[in-house]
C-alpha cells in the first residue's frame, strides 16, 4: 500500500539560494506569500477616581485616604483634600477601569468601616 499526496498541506518556509530561511521574509504557502498581519494595539480607556464632598467626613480622613489608597505625598494630599473641600469634589487620580473601580471600592470601604459617609467615583477621562 503506497501513500500518495498531490500537494502538502504544510506552508513551506522562504528559502534562500543558500537553503536557510531568510530572515525578514514572509513564508509561503502553494506559490503565495502570507503576509503578517499588522496588529495594532491602543490603549485602555482612561478613568478618573473623584472624591466627593461631605459635612461631615474630616479632612484629615481624606488626607488618610488620599495617602494610604492612592499613594500621594503630603502636600499633595493636602492640595486635592482642599479641593474636594472647596471645589465639592477632586480628582485622586487616573487609572484604567479596573483600577479605578478597585481603589474606589477601597475608599468607600474604608469609610464605611470608620463610619464616615465619604462618597467617591469613577468618571471616564
Amino acid at each position: 500500500m503506497a501513500l500518495y499526496t498531490e500537494k502538502s498541506s504544510l506552508p513551506t518556509i522562504n528559502m534562500g539560494d543558500d537553503g536557510k530561511k531568510q530572515p525578514g521574509l514572509p513564508d509561503r504557502q502553494d506559490g503565495v506569500l502570507l503576509a503578517e498581519p499588522e496588529v495594532k494595539t491602543k490603549r485602555p480607556p482612561l478613568f478618573k477616581v473623584v472624591l466627593l464632598n461631605d459635612d461631615y467626613t474630616p479632612m484629615d480622613f481624606v488626607v488618610f485616604i488620599l495617602k494610604d489608597v492612592f499613594r500621594k505625598n503630603h502636600e499633595e494630599a493636602i492640595s486635592t483634600m482642599l479641593e474636594v473641600h472647596q471645589k465639592g469634589a477632586g480628582v485622586c487620580g487616573i487609572y484604567t477601569r479596573d483600577v479605578a473601580e478597585t481603589k474606589a471600592e477601597l475608599v468607600i470601604t474604608i469609610a464605611r468601616r470608620n463610619e464616615y459617609p465619604l462618597q467617591c467615583r469613577v468618571e471616564k477621562e
